[in-house]
């Protein structure tokens, strides 16, 4: 049975963990109100307009402390400028899937990180895969091979959106930064070149988009809000969750993203496209249960170090 401590922790983290992956799955619509905006210079106005809402939550929350000590270190600040050019890359790569009709390709993509997560702990950090674990890594490459033979157009985009949030991952947990702090600081690391995007399309012949109208304009700003939000709610969960409940939440967001692509989007959904997802989805299954399997004896094993001795 586990604990009650261990209870209580999984319940108040379970809303936070919920809102950021309802927030992540149904992202897609937000990205189709700016649908009209080249994705190049969205994704500098989200990195502009997330700077802001960072640094107000971080006054809010009496971060600022972490947030110097982190960009005084020359080691942190290094790793963090890889992660921003790796965060950068999955914004860009996302939004332009969203826009140009790839909602399976940006949701089979985010089914492959966890797995693509598991084959980097294995490389970088030593850790070893249980045999189903690498039962559930043959299905997920099986999957990409058949994609690889059907679906080679789309498969790009699954792949870059898999493995940059995984090394993203990766390099973050190298570095001992908050998410909050490490967020606020990639956003200052990319705030020139997300300018300089921005006073490109400012100079083009159509100009930008930003100014416009006064509803587009809202919902450019607002793209601060739907990056920062999750993320702080993602970091708050995770401090309150075991690890296999909240790798069980996280399949929500892709699954999410699935769903409007077949109802909301009308994607057409090749025969080849299907069958990776059922291997994906088999593959996620067997990850999960082994998840929840290994995890079962330790909290048995924590509630009777925790029981009163006679």
């Amino acid at each position: 049975m586990m604990r009650k401590q261990d209870q209580t922790a999984s319940k108040s983290g379970l809303p936070a963990a919920l809102g950021a992956y309802l927030i992540w799955g149904f992202l897609p619509l937000y990205i189709w109100l700016v649908k009209s905006v080249p994705p190049f210079e969205f994704v500098g106005w989200r990195i502009v307009w997330t700077l802001p809402f960072c640094l107000l939550i971080v006054a809010f929350r009496g971060q600022f402390g972490a947030l110097l000590s982190a960009l005084s270190n020359w080691r942190s600040m290094l790793a963090l400028l890889l992660s921003a050019a790796l965060i950068a890359i999955n914004w860009l790569v996302y939004v332009w899937a969203i826009v140009n009709d790839q909602v399976y390709a940006a949701s089979m993509g985010y089914y492959l990180n966890p797995l693509i997560n598991v084959l980097l702990a294995t490389v970088f950090l030593g850790e070893r895969l249980t045999r189903l674990r690498w039962i559930a890594v043959a299905l997920a490459s099986l999957a990409v091979a058949i994609l690889l033979a059907g679906a080679i157009t789309s498969l790009w985009i699954s792949l870059t959106l898999a493995g940059s949030f995984a090394l993203y991952g990766l390099v973050r947990k190298q570095v001992d930064v908050g998410s909050l702090p490490g967020l606020t600081i990639e956003t200052m690391i990319l705030i020139v070149p997300s300018m300089a995007v921005i006073w490109f399309y400012s100079q083009s012949d159509t100009g930008s988009a930003f100014g416009v109208t006064t509803y587009m304009t809202a919902v450019i700003i607002f793209s601060g809000v739907v990056t920062a939000v999750p993320l702080l709610l993602f970091a708050v969960a995770a401090r309150r969750m075991n690890y296999s409940t909240l790798g069980f939440v996280q399949y929500l967001a892709p699954t999410i993203v699935f769903l409007l692509g077949l109802a909301v989007f009308g994607e057409e959904l090749k025969p080849v496209q299907l069958g990776s997802f059922i291997l994906i989805w088999t593959a996620i299954a067997i990850f999960v249960w082994d998840l929840w399997r290994v995890h079962q004896p330790n909290q048995v094993a924590a509630a009777n170090l925790s029981r009163p001795r006679a």
